[in-house]
């Protein structure tokens, strides 16, 4: 074309999470029973959501106005309740005003980040969700900037690391925090939380806090909200109810405001995302509708429980599996329902392989794994040799190599085979040179 016509940060997306499916898909033609291990699902992995959750979605689906736009922001009482849930702590006060509801998080992921000045920069964590990482990098049309979070450390992030990135880069304006940490399954301490609050206001940042898993933990660590130690610090939190109910086509996500009036800039920014929303008219009426009558019945507290019980015992049961996989930094996750396995360096190289019994597909994986990096070659041998398919570490915006897997899978005896599957294939692989 006469014209350049692609953005200068379009080369900066990336997806791994649903790149890997391609590949997935060509094992799949040729024979290959595909065991989809790459993205958090619930509902794709057999889990049902409860009868009484279904039967309130399906009497408010009969309402007329189920089918006509909601405001700009959202429906007033949904915002309304938001707000009282997070007021009834009493750490921060927000109103029904500063809620925004968005067509999924990803939709809200991509407003913030594309409505910041190119120049100013959010710092999130490595391993980073793709989703976060490639906004803001498209954003700024450059790689995106990381903390470290340590494996030798329960995945939580390097302070250190952090501060001296929001020193000495003045064009860091923002940080992310994923709590619940998607892709390590890791829910940070309070402590950690208050301090990262602390640079931020040393150095007048904001804050954007990832909270959609913040109701899904176990092994006795609570995640602790943003509302509850923001202080005077500007911030924006992102919920939802796709991983809780689960409802993950609903697409129905919002945030949280905090602060938006203590800083003319932050305010103005602000504006400025609801202007954008306000482009696309509404986001999904619905799910809306239904948020306050699910979330203030008396079984949700205790569907939530049980729900996170049952993680909580398959996170056991797969770090029981994993824990002695040589050359690995594992921990026993805490939230969200994610583990993450970081190999040491050294222990991946590009002359191991696994053994694949069809030919076909043998010579795809060998074609394809040339040239690309050590852990999603380990992920594309385990495709074709077993057609368990996980997200390689690196394709989570990280240096260190290894593979994130779920513990989506209802089936346990199902369950049990995917880890131990995966735990021989590594061992395999890894003596195979």
């Amino acid at each position: 074309m006469r014209n350049q016509i692609l953005e200068i940060g379009a080369k900066e997306l990336s997806y791994e999470i649903r790149e890997i499916v391609a590949f997935a898909n060509q094992i799949e033609k040729l024979g290959q029973i595909i065991t989809w291990e790459n993205i958090g699902d619930p509902v794709a992995k057999g889990e049902v959501v409860p009868r009484w959750i279904k039967d309130i979605v399906q009497k408010a689906a009969g309402e007329n106005s189920a089918y006509g736009y909601a405001p700009t922001k959202g429906l007033e009482k949904t915002r309304e309740f938001l707000a009282q849930l997070v007021n009834s702590d009493k750490k921060i006060k927000i109103t029904k005003e500063d809620i925004i509801f968005f067509n999924g998080l990803g939709d809200a992921i991509n407003k913030v980040y594309g409505l910041l000045d190119p120049s100013a920069r959010v710092i999130g964590p490595t391993p980073a969700y793709s989703t976060h990482s490639s906004a803001e990098a498209d954003h700024a049309g450059a790689e995106h900037i990381t903390y470290d979070c340590d494996p030798e450390n329960k995945w939580y992030p390097d302070l250190s690391d952090l501060r001296m990135k929001a020193q000495y880069n003045p064009n860091i304006a923002g940080i992310l925090i994923i709590n619940p940490n998607n892709p390590t399954g890791a829910v940070y301490p309070k402590g950690i939380l208050k301090a990262i609050v602390k640079i931020a206001e040393e150095f007048d940042l904001f804050i954007i806090a990832d909270e959609i898993y913040l109701n899904i933990n176990y092994n006795g660590r609570r995640p602790t909200p943003l509302s509850d130690i923001i202080g005077k610090v500007c911030g924006i939190s992102m919920k939802g109810i796709s991983k809780e109910w689960p409802w993950p086509g609903s697409r129905c996500g919002w945030i949280e405001f905090y602060n938006v009036n203590r800083d003319p800039v932050f305010h103005e920014y602000a504006q400025a995302v609801l202007m954008k929303k306000m482009l696309e008219v509404s986001s999904t009426t619905l799910p809306q509708m239904v948020i306050p009558q699910v979330l203030s019945d008396l079984r949700y507290k205790r569907y939530q429980k049980e729900r996170n019980q049952k993680y909580k015992k398959r996170a056991e049961l797969a770090y029981s599996i994993l824990k002695d996989i040589k050359g690995s930094d594992i921990i026993k996750v805490e939230g969200a329902f994610y583990m993450t396995v970081a190999f040491k360096e050294g222990i991946l190289n590009n002359r191991q392989k696994l053994t694949i019994a069809n030919p076909k597909i043998r010579k795809l994986v060998e074609k394809e794994s040339k040239n690309v990096a050590l852990d999603k070659r380990f992920v594309y041998y385990l495709l074709g040799a077993t057609g368990i398919c996980l997200v390689p570490l690196t394709g989570f915006n990280c240096q260190r190599y290894g593979f994130r897997i779920t513990l989506l899978e209802n089936n346990e005896e199902k369950f049990k085979w995917i880890f131990k599957t995966v735990k021989e294939k590594i061992k395999e692989y890894i003596n195979s040179n």
